[in-house]
C-alpha cells in the first residue's frame, strides 16, 4: 500500500518542524516537502502533486487563500486541508467554499490532525471538534436570541481584526481594495450587529470574546 503523501506549509520553522516529525513517524504518511515560502509551495504541489497539503492561513505575502487557490488549479488532486490559528467558523466556511477539504486549528492535537488526514484521503470533508463546538454554540445562541457574533460576515471579521491592529478608515479601504464609504458602512454594521457604541467598546468586546 503506498503511503499518503504531504506537503507542510507554514511560515513558522518550528510549527513546520514539529508537524513534519511527528506525521513522519506515522507508516502510513510520507512528508515529501515542508516550507515557508507560498510560491514555493505552489510550485512544489504543481511539480510533486502531494495527496495532501497541510496549509497556513496566516501567510504573507501570499495568504493561505491565495495559496489554496493556485493549488486548487496547477495540482487539483491534492486535497487541502487548512491549519489555522483562528477558530471562527467564518474562516472556516471561507477555505471550504475556495476548495479546501479540512480545517483544523493550531490548537488541533496530533491524533485530531491524523484523522483529518485520513477522512480527507478517503474523500471526505473534515471540521476540527473546537470549530464544531463553536458551531453548537453559536446555534444555540440563535435559539436564544443570538449575542451578534455569529451574524458576522468575513468581510465583517476582515474589518474587526484590521480595526484591532490599529488601522484607519482609509488605511482599511486601501488594504480590502474597497472604498472608504464601503468601510464606514462596515463599521457601522459591525456596531449595529454587537450592540456596541463605538471602537473601543468593540475592541474590547472582541477581546473578551476571542474574536
Amino acid at each position: 500500500m503506498s503511503k499518503i503523501t504531504i506537503m507542510i506549509v507554514d511560515d513558522h520553522t518550528l510549527i513546520r518542524e514539529t508537524w513534519s516529525y511527528l506525521l513522519g513517524r506515522n507508516e502510513e504518511l510520507e512528508v515529501i516537502a515542508e516550507l515557508g515560502d507560498g510560491q514555493r509551495a505552489i510550485e512544489i504541489a504543481r511539480d510533486k502533486r502531494p495527496n495532501i497539503v497541510l496549509l497556513d492561513i496566516n501567510m504573507s505575502p501570499l495568504n493561505g487563500f491565495d495559496i489554496l487557490k493556485m493549488i486548487r488549479k496547477l495540482s487539483p488532486g491534492s486535497k487541502v486541508i487548512a491549519v489555522s490559528m483562528h477558530s471562527q467558523p467564518a474562516y472556516a466556511k471561507k477555505m471550504l467554499r475556495l476548495g479546501a477539504r479540512g480545517y483544523v486549528t493550531k490548537n488541533s492535537p496530533r491524533k485530531e490532525m491524523l484523522d483529518a488526514i485520513h477522512q480527507v484521503t478517503a474523500g471526505n470533508v473534515y471540521i476540527c471538534q473546537e470549530v464544531k463546538n463553536i458551531l453548537s454554540e453559536q446555534m444555540m445562541n440563535e435559539e436564544e436570541g443570538g449575542d451578534g457574533l455569529n451574524q458576522l460576515s468575513e468581510r465583517e471579521i476582515e474589518v474587526i481584526n484590521l480595526i484591532r491592529n490599529g488601522l484607519s478608515s482609509k488605511e482599511i479601504a486601501d488594504k480590502l481594495a474597497i472604498s472608504i464609504k464601503t468601510v464606514e458602512v462596515h463599521r457601522h454594521n459591525i456596531l449595529k450587529k454587537l450592540k456596541v457604541k463605538n471602537t473601543a467598546s468593540l475592541i474590547n468586546y472582541i477581546n473578551s470574546s476571542g474574536l
